[in-house]
């Protein structure tokens, strides 16, 4: 899978967990960028994002993140 199909299934996920049809994510986004991302939409997106691509997250992994770039960079680690 390539990076820019990883990007936009993280795009879909997060727009059905934000019920924002209209958000747009790119490396740069951080959790700050979006309205309602908050401790608990975090787990819920998380845990949607293993489902999708069928990965677990080490809690190491996703606690150091900064943006959604480095989300991006971690799936696509997981999945290659």
């Amino acid at each position: 899978m390539e990076r820019e199909e990883v990007m936009e299934k993280v795009t879909e996920i997060a727009r059905d967990i934000f019920d924002d049809d209209e958000l747009e994510l790119d490396d740069e986004t951080i959790a700050a960028d979006v309205d309602g991302w908050d401790s608990l939409t975090h787990l819920s997106l998380m845990n949607e994002i293993e489902n999708e691509f069928e990965i677990k997250f080490e809690m190491k992994e996703v606690q150091g993140l900064n943006n959604v770039g480095e989300l991006v960079d971690v799936i696509m680690e997981r999945l290659s």
